[in-house]
């Protein structure tokens, strides 16, 4: 078969298969990726890469936007003309700066294109800290799957898949590496081949003729020189194959890795060049010692008859240069690395063993003696790379981000949640705590956190028959009385299965929520015996826990002592608490802030709105209107740093805690989603502002979809829901603290939302009351 009855065969020019691919694309609603790499005029293939998939989701994709984050050497600096940002490899801040001011955008996924040596760090390992801090979905494409990784190495590479969305590699062997070798679920895991031009095939004579090559048989090596290259085996096969074929010009094309020039300067291909002069065939040998942009290197491929990949290394997973080759049609004689075996494979190229000057002098000359076989190869490595030409690889890349992208989010249904989930979780002892996906789990028995949760539930919860209320009543406030040792004047937390304790002296938080909880009960419960047990209980308890100090435990408290003032103006215990609660919170507030930290605390935690809005309630109560302010004030700041940029509610994860200073998106918890709602409830009803609604709402919906993965958490028809949103989506365990939290948040919704019925009304300052009085709260004015 000659060029031309190939090129017979193939007519597609660029512009008529762009066309068809084009016209048979469908509607995708737009979406905005940030994508994170090396980016020219850095000089190497990943930035090659890089730019290469913007440009053609740019042409074939338009309603795909990207926005480039490159990174950077900040002591050797680039011009890269108009991208969104660059991230200085070596310095953690700047993955922290970049990750945030991301997420700030709105992308709506971080494309993350991972190579060990291009971020910071031992290995790159600062790509951690980075992938930890997006919120948006994370696609990866690994460039290099290692078969033996070093310990560190196999770390980031599981951290990375832990945090990604989507992984997309471009080798059927580095998707099974990662199954096999990473254990990465294969649903996870997207083969899409790298990306081609489309060009008309079989036009070697026009572009030899540009270049003074004609007559000339053309041997071509492109890339960055190094001794990954194998340039040295086909110097070696030179003489065999000149003998046979004088006409040959090997042409070995681009600039020495810049890595290799730093450490050598040019010696390698001093050396190189030496070599030649001294197997006599350095005038069959042309230099082109410069870095070539993609369309040059096009052109240059295009003159030649035999691209050569001699690379002696097998676990090379990508060469753009021979997806380049194969698309242009060319003959293709290649070591057998994974790119190369999997895409040469059924007679595309001709596969030959690493490191043998025989074997590549063998399968050039065979190549040149057949010239129908020459041409044969030559078409059938274009028949296979349409399947790479780069509309078809734009096509797979839009594809992939939107299998990546969260779906769109849920409107929150009015129903009332089922009773259900917390029914099949409470037994005679009390709630368990935790379940492996909705079945119960005896190991971890039960704990006081969560029979505080219920008994405040079962207080308010509707619909529930009277006589099945009273007895999950009396379970629940069983375990809480059971749970105070008089001994430590405290409440234990945790309890096995068998009903032993497993402790003498509970958390600090677990001691403050059972405070709150006694005193909602008193407020809340329509028992008289159930109000008169707790308010007894909470008597003896509260002087007990004055020495607790840890912020959400004095919070907690505060929110007991408010409900206990609300139901029993006057009660002095509850006055003190709350007064030397507020003190407490007013200055740690002045302790720990600063320009951009108006918070109580260095880290941020779980249930933070509770420190706002213990204050709130607090100066609801004893008509301290700047606690009152200062409530909203705090709670204004963290549900701003719980808003993303879109207006849906992002929770703190729960990988903040411990962090100083710091916000990371995941685990996000429904714990605090639900104290957004109560402390959103308790500012709109101190001040009737409408944004405490909105707020409320937003992280009302967070358990139907509107988060940052589109995954819905709760089931309105059986009252269960999931323990969190991870990277990956919804933890799918539903333990107590997440069925009580989407409980609790439903109700305080009823209070919140604008068309609800009963207390649903802010409080003004003619309705605001003074609970210090004992004789009966009595109106209160604004000083």
């Amino acid at each position: 078969m000659d060029a031309r009855r190939a090129n017979a065969l193939f007519p597609m020019g660029a512009e008529s298969a762009e066309t068809e691919l084009v016209a048979f694309r469908s509607p995708r609603a737009p979406r905005r990726v940030a994508l994170v790499g090396n980016f020219p005029p850095r000089k190497c293939g990943i930035a090659t890469f890089t730019a290469d998939v913007t440009e053609q989701l740019a042409r074939f994709r338009p309603e795909v936007s990207v926005d480039v984050w490159a990174l950077e050497d900040r002591d050797a600096p680039l011009s890269y003309g108009p991208i969104a940002g660059a991230i200085a490899r070596d310095e953690p801040e700047d993955y922290a700066r970049a990750a945030q001011a991301i997420d700030a955008t709105g992308a709506d996924a971080v494309w993350l294109q991972h190579e060990y040596g291009i971020f910071g760090g031992p290995d790159g390992e600062m790509v951690c800290g980075f992938v930890d801090r997006v919120a948006a979905p994370l696609i990866v494409t690994f460039h290099t799957v290692l078969t033996e990784p070093s310990e560190r190495q196999r770390r980031i590479m599981e951290h990375l898949v832990g945090r990604a969305s989507r992984i997309m590699v471009m080798s059927q062997r580095s998707r099974d590496l990662l199954v096999e070798l990473y254990a990465v679920s294969a649903d996870l895991i997207e083969v899409i081949e790298h990306g081609a031009p489309d060009r008309p095939f079989g036009r070697e004579d026009e572009f030899k003729a540009r270049r003074g090559l004609a007559g000339r048989t053309v041997l071509t090596t492109f890339g960055l020189l190094g001794p990954s290259k194998g340039v040295e085996s086909v110097i070696e096969a030179l003489p065999d194959i000149l003998a046979r074929h004088p006409n040959v010009l090997y042409r070995i094309v681009g600039a020495t890795h810049p890595n290799l020039v730093a450490r050598d300067g040019e010696s390698y291909r001093e050396g190189l060049k030496a070599l030649a002069e001294r197997l006599g065939v350095a005038h069959a040998i042309e230099w082109s010692e410069t870095f070539v942009d993609t369309p040059d290197l096009l052109d240059q491929l295009e003159a030649c008859d035999i691209y050569l990949t001699p690379y002696p290394g097998m676990q090379q997973s990508t060469s753009g240069t021979l997806s380049y080759a194969v698309a242009l049609g060319k003959a293709v004689v290649s070591t057998p690395y994974v790119h190369a075996r999997e895409l040469l494979a059924d007679g595309v190229g001709v596969l030959i063993e690493p490191r043998s000057a025989k074997a590549i002098a063998d399968a050039v000359i065979g190549l040149l003696d057949d010239p129908y076989e020459l041409a044969a190869l030559k078409a059938r490595a274009y028949a296979r790379g349409r399947e790479t030409i780069w509309p078809r690889f734009a096509a797979a890349s839009a594809a992939l981000i939107e299998r990546a992208v969260a779906t769109p989010a849920r409107n929150a249904p009015r129903a009332r949640p089922s009773f259900h989930g917390v029914r099949t979780m409470t037994d005679g002892t009390g709630m368990f705590q935790h379940s492996i996906g909705i079945v119960p789990d005896r190991r971890h028995g039960y704990c006081l956190d969560d029979n505080v949760r219920a008994l405040l539930l079962i207080n308010q919860a509707q619909g529930i028959d009277p006589q099945e209320r009273q007895s999950l009543a009396m379970i629940y406030a069983a375990f809480i009385q059971d749970a105070w040792n008089p001994d430590k004047r405290a409440f234990r937390n945790f309890m096995r299965f068998d009903r032993s304790w497993c402790e003498d002296l509970g958390s600090e938080d677990s001691n403050g929520r059972a405070m709150w909880t006694l005193g909602r009960t008193v407020e809340d419960s329509n028992d008289p015996d159930i109000q008169r047990w707790a308010s007894d209980l909470y008597d003896t308890a509260l002087p007990c826990l004055a020495r607790f100090e840890s912020p959400r435990t004095v919070a907690f408290i505060m929110l007991g002592a408010a409900a206990m003032l609300r139901a029993r103006p006057g009660h002095a215990a509850s006055l003190e608490a709350l007064e030397q609660g507020a003190s407490l919170l007013e200055r740690l507030l002045g302790g720990a802030r600063r320009p951009d930290w108006a918070w109580f605390e260095a880290v941020l935690g779980y249930d933070n709105p509770r420190l706002s809005q213990a204050l709130i309630e607090a100066g609801e109560v004893l008509g301290r209107p700047e606690w009152t302010a200062c409530g909203i004030e705090t709670l204004a700041w963290i549900a701003e740093r719980q808003t993303a940029s879109d207006g849906h509610f992002r929770a703190i994860g729960s990988e903040t805690f411990g962090r100083p200073y710091a916000q990371l998106p995941f685990d996000q918890q429904p714990l605090e989603a639900q104290a957004a709602i109560d402390a959103s409830l308790a500012a709109w009803r101190a001040t009737g502002e409408q944004r405490w609604r909105t707020h409320g709402s937003a992280a009302w919906r967070w358990f139907f979809g509107a988060n940052d993965r589109g995954v819905v958490l709760a089931d309105m028809a059986t009252g269960r829901c999931r323990d969190g949103l991870t990277p990956r989506g919804a933890n799918i365990n539903c333990g107590a603290e997440s069925i009580l939290a989407f409980q609790l948040g439903h109700y305080s919704m009823l209070a919140l939302a604008p068309d609800s019925a009963g207390d649903s009304k802010p409080r003004t300052a003619g309705d605001r009351v003074d609970y210090r009085a004992e004789d009966g709260p009595r109106p209160l004015a604004y000083s």
